[in-house]
C-alpha cells in the first residue's frame, strides 16, 4: 500500500490506514459515487484522477473540481460524517486506484490522530477556494475564457497536451451545450491555439 503521497507521518496512524483501507481500481469513465447515495467509505486517491460533478434537475452536469493523487473527497467526508447522502457525483477521469476507508474509522481517527484532522481541514480550505473559482467563472467570465482555462487545467493535471476528450464531455464539465463548445473550439483552432482531431484536442 502506497502512502508516500499523503502527508501522514505518525507510524501508528499509517498502520491504522494500512490495516483498514481497501484498495480498489476503477476504469476511466466509471462512476465511483452517485448523488443521493449513502457514503460508506472515504476515498484516498492513490493513483489516477477523479472528477467531482454536480447535476442540475434538468440533468445537466457541471464539473466542480478534480481530486488528484494524495488527496481525498471532502464532500464524501462531510456526507459520511453526518450520515447524509452524497450531493455530488465522482467519476474516474482515467484509470484510478483508491484506498477506501470505512466511515466509522474515519470518524474515530479525528479523536485519535491530529494530523488526520489537519489533513481534512487543509482539503476543505483547498476545495472551498476551488468552488469560489467556479462561482467567479460562472458570474464573470465568458465561455471562451472558461474553456481555454479548463483545457489548460486538464493539460496541467494530466501532464499531456494531447487531451482525449469529446466536445460533449467538455460541455458537460462546463455546464453548457456541445454546440457552444464546438463553435468556440473551431475558433480556437482558427486562431492557432488548438488542433482538433476525432475525440482528441491538441493544445499548441
Amino acid at each position: 500500500m502506497t502512502l508516500e503521497l499523503f502527508p501522514f507521518h505518525q507510524v501508528d496512524f499509517k498502520n491504522a490506514i494500512e490495516a483498514r483501507a481497501i484498495r480498489k481500481e476503477f476504469a476511466a469513465g466509471e462512476v465511483i459515487l452517485r448523488e443521493q447515495m449513502h457514503v460508506q467509505a472515504i476515498p484516498l486517491i492513490e493513483k489516477g484522477l477523479l472528477g467531482v460533478y454536480r447535476t442540475e434537475e434538468s440533468g445537466k452536469e457541471m464539473l466542480l473540481y478534480y481530486i488528484r493523487p494524495g488527496e481525498s473527497c471532502i464532500m464524501s467526508f462531510l456526507a459520511g460524517m453526518h450520515q447524509d447522502t452524497s450531493k455530488i457525483q465522482a467519476i474516474a477521469e482515467e484509470e484510478t486506484t483508491l484506498l477506501l476507508l470505512p466511515i466509522q474509522d474515519v470518524s474515530n481517527w479525528i479523536k485519535l490522530y491530529p494530523e488526520w484532522i489537519d489533513y481534512i481541514f487543509k482539503l476543505y480550505h483547498q476545495r472551498f477556494e476551488e468552488l469560489l473559482n467556479v462561482v467567479n467563472a460562472l458570474a464573470f467570465q465568458k465561455m471562451d475564457d472558461r474553456l481555454a482555462q479548463h483545457l489548460k487545467k486538464k493539460a496541467d493535471i494530466t501532464g499531456q497536451r494531447e487531451l482525449m476528450v469529446t466536445h460533449q464531455q467538455l460541455a458537460d464539465e462546463l455546464g453548457t451545450t456541445r454546440e457552444v463548445i464546438s463553435r468556440i473550439l473551431k475558433q480556437m483552432e482558427k486562431n492557432g491555439l488548438v488542433t482538433l482531431l476525432r475525440n482528441k484536442i491538441i493544445l499548441m
